[in-house]
């Protein structure tokens, strides 16, 4: 059954599980009809600090309720979260403007980092043995506890996926949080809350507020015992040095121009396919998406036109169904962008292949999914971040200068190398420099692998979600090492003459039998 925009009687009373509301409200605007959709509560700086220390109260309880109990009630809000998820899947498009399809994606995998956190907390959580400085003679134990609140910033284009791959970790390892939300995603992040509200989890645990970036969401760092961000690096800049001024830890998801390579080896027609979908998945507003293609030349005669071809042929639409391909841009700004990006290359020499033209019969945000090539370093799409669907395909020698030029970038996001051959294609991407690398997929199998870590190297991030280092990071560990008494240590100088040869045996003695 098609689904719909969501209604202005909804999002009004969803804002009610919002924080704060004594700020003036703002509009938001529906991408598919470019209509108001709602008025937006904003949060004021008090209202952030009072919020903080509600949930700060309530941690205290949820830590105590036991591994057990956190378990249980993220895994039934696992359960309402899918059976919600027709109205889940309308909350992301009416904000986001992208396909339904692409927002199951988000329903998908935001229930699979849901699982995998309350699966998994419990292995984290126990106290482990250690090796101790001396065996027998010392007995060493590690545990954690949670740091406390956490403080989740996100952004607009994936408000369920990147809200819960950093909140449901924080709340399976005993912390409590205080979200800002991103105003185009506040309704979907609100019904998802509530799923896990309705299955147990106490209101005040997870807090959600709305506001301007710089002041709600600097409250909400200054509130915070550590903090997620997803958004662009020059944000993620100043979030750090806040965050650092307060000494208190931070993980953070930032920008990407992201490369894929085509290996000479590829089914041509299959390599489209699939690229098509890793540049121009919700309308190319995804941090990991694919924004430059180098093309080894054995094969560049078939790839590009069979690329060219399969993006001409994608499905445009802003329907409430599973009809279009590739949706719509979520605001204006971004279809600005898009366009000043897609002007400046056509205007400095590139060509366009396919697409180039914004689509307004269809909705007032969309834009054709667009293919140049004869990109050079003078045009503003070649090393800076569109964020829009808008790709640039360079044909190069070999494989060797498609690695160099995939690496010449201050981004490290993702990336994807694509073959004829697994191992060939994992030889490349071993060469690769990125947090994420994948194989004959754009993002998907990387993206969706939530018991790996996910992450950016040089500006694209700092830290890992996902996988054990998403959970370890919520908690502190305190090593607990007692004496055993079957020998005393060394206190005196005399006491540590007698012992120093005992000592040093040891240490060759634990060598020898490769003991850590």
């Amino acid at each position: 059954m098609p689904g719909q925009l969501l209604p202005r009687s909804l999002a009004d009373e969803l804002t009610t599980d919002l924080a704060g509301r004594a700020a003036t409200p703002v509009p938001v605007i529906a991408p598919f009809t470019g209509e108001q959709l709602y008025l937006l509560p904003h949060a004021t700086v008090a209202e952030v600090e009072q919020a903080a220390a509600r949930a700060r109260d309530a941690q205290r309880a949820w830590w105590e309720a036991g591994d057990a109990h956190r378990r249980s009630v993220l895994l039934a809000g696992h359960d309402l979260f899918l059976e919600r998820r027709e109205l889940l899947l309308d909350a992301v498009q009416s904000e986001t403007g992208k396909t339904r399809g692409q927002a199951f994606e988000e329903v998908f995998n935001s229930a699979a980092a849901t699982r995998y956190a309350a699966l998994t907390a419990r292995r984290i959580l126990r106290t482990e043995g250690r090796r101790a400085g001396i065996p027998l003679v010392m007995r060493t134990k590690v545990r954690r506890a949670p740091k406390g609140l956490i403080g989740v910033i996100t952004p607009w284009n994936y408000p369920l996926s990147l809200a819960l791959m950093d909140i449901a970790p924080a709340l399976a390892t005993g912390n409590a949080v205080i979200q800002k939300a991103d105003d185009q995603g506040t309704l979907s992040v609100l019904l998802a809350r509530r799923a896990f509200v309705d299955a147990g989890l106490p209101p005040e645990v997870w807090q959600v507020v709305a506001g301007p970036g710089a002041e709600i969401g600097s409250a909400v760092v200054d509130q915070a015992d550590y903090v997620c961000f997803t958004g662009s690096t020059a944000t993620g800049r100043t979030v750090a040095q806040r965050a650092a001024g307060r000494l208190i830890g931070a993980s953070m998801e930032l920008g990407g121009k992201n490369p894929l390579i085509v290996l000479d080896d590829v089914d041509p027609e299959k390599a489209a396919a699939d690229a098509a979908y890793g540049c121009f998945s919700a309308a190319g507003q995804l941090c990991v998406s694919i924004e430059r293609i180098y093309v080894e030349k054995g094969v560049a005669d078939r790839f590009i036109p069979a690329f060219a071809e399969r993006v001409r042929n994608l499905s445009l639409g802003v329907d409430f169904d599973y009809t279009a391909d590739v949706g719509s841009l979520a605001t204006q700004t971004q279809l600005e962008r898009v366009t000043a990006h897609l002007d400046d290359a056509v205007a400095k020499g590139a060509t366009v292949l396919a697409g180039g033209a914004a689509r307004p019969d269809l909705g007032p945000y969309v834009m054709e999914p667009t293919v140049l090539t004869d990109v050079t370093d003078a045009m503003q799409c070649f090393a800076g971040e569109t964020f829009g669907p808008l790709v640039a395909v360079t044909v190069v020698d070999d494989a060797d200068a498609a690695v160099a030029a995939a690496n010449a970038s201050e981004f490290g996001l993702n990336a994807s190398v694509m073959s004829g051959s697994r191992s060939r294609a994992r030889a490349v991407a071993a060469r690769v420099k990125a947090g994420s690398v994948n194989v004959n997929e754009g993002y998907r199998a990387s993206f969706g692998s939530i018991d790996a870590p996910m992450g950016g190297v040089k500006h694209s991030g700092l830290g890992r979600r996902n996988g054990l280092d998403g959970l370890l990071r919520f908690t502190e560990s305190t090593t607990v090492s007692e004496a055993t008494g079957l020998m005393q240590l060394p206190r005196t100088g005399p006491e540590f003459a007698k012992l120093v040869g005992l000592m040093v045996l040891t240490l060759k003695s634990l060598k020898a039998i490769r003991r850590r």
